[in-house]
């Protein structure tokens, strides 16, 4: 059973990347080191979807260099599309733009709205807008269920046209509750979603700061947010927020969320 199981999974997981990479193409987010990093679409170490919009956000140092460019468009078109079911049709619309694009950056407390909207359509009453991050190239938006406090999923928003939609990554591939594990040919993989995974807070923090240590010195490990089938965890310099990585509940890989740029501000909702 245990090698049947070892075999479903490589297997979803090879039809799942040829399914991202066929589709790469019509994607304006550079796609660094592959699909889902040097580590392959379920991560190792995998660098992620690569950060380089264009000259007005600079590459994080030693991360991601990449050198595709990116325009005040729709990173994903997920209403209705391809992955739209992944996210048990979320939102009103992911390829919508509030905002007319004009330069200037939607200010936080705007963001804040749009996401809290975007929850409110979703019409589950069990989920809330935990905290808001602002960044050099989008917002950072953390929901939470509120009867477990458990993380339940990420977005981004869009800081000039106001576009919401599901963080690209870890929330889309090791989310067994709310992101492409739950259903389709993902579906049951995993069993029955929880955050009791066989990778503890404790060990996915070690991992984090070992790779850290390697790929990002000077920097720690931060506050730990547990998600369905993996963690986000905070990643520190000095005393100051530097951005976030996820490692995986089951395989203790890690993944550095490569997309945002420079940190700015936080803040918190509820």
């Amino acid at each position: 059973m245990k090698n049947w199981k070892i075999l479903t999974i490589t297997a979803i997981t090879l039809v799942a990347s040829a399914l991202l990479v066929s589709t790469a193409a019509a994607m304006p987010w550079g796609f660094g080191g592959g699909v889902a990093g040097r580590g392959g679409m379920m991560g190792g170490y995998g660098y992620g979807y690569g950060y380089g919009y264009n000259t007005a956000y600079p590459t994080q140092p030693a991360v991601a260099p990449n050198t595709q460019y990116y325009q005040p468009v729709y990173p994903f078109q997920f209403g209705g599309g391809c992955m739209g079911r992944f996210f048990g049709g979320l939102g009103y619309g992911y390829n919508t733009a509030p905002y007319t694009y004009s330069g200037t950056p939607l200010n936080i407390t705007t963001a804040k709205t749009i996401a809290q909207n975007y929850i409110t359509a979703t019409g589950n009453p069990d989920l809330t807008v935990k905290q808001i991050e602002e960044y050099q190239a989008n917002y950072y938006v953390q929901v939470n269920e509120k009867s477990t406090g458990n993380g339940a999923f990420e977005l981004l928003i869009n800081k000039y046209t106001g576009s919401i939609y599901p963080e690209m990554g870890p929330n889309m591939m090791w989310n067994t509750k709310y992101g492409m594990m739950r259903s389709g040919i993902l579906s049951g993989v995993y069993g029955a979603p929880t955050t009791t995974m066989p990778v503890t807070a404790a060990q996915a923090t070690t991992n984090a700061q070992q790779w850290l240590t390697t790929y990002i010195p000077g920097t720690t490990t931060g506050d730990v947010t547990t998600f369905y089938g993996y963690y986000t965890i905070e990643v520190l310099n000095g005393t100051s927020t530097y951005g976030m990585l996820s490692v995986n509940g089951y395989t203790g890989a890690v993944w550095f969320h490569t997309w945002h740029g420079a940190f700015i501000q936080e803040l918190e909702v509820s």
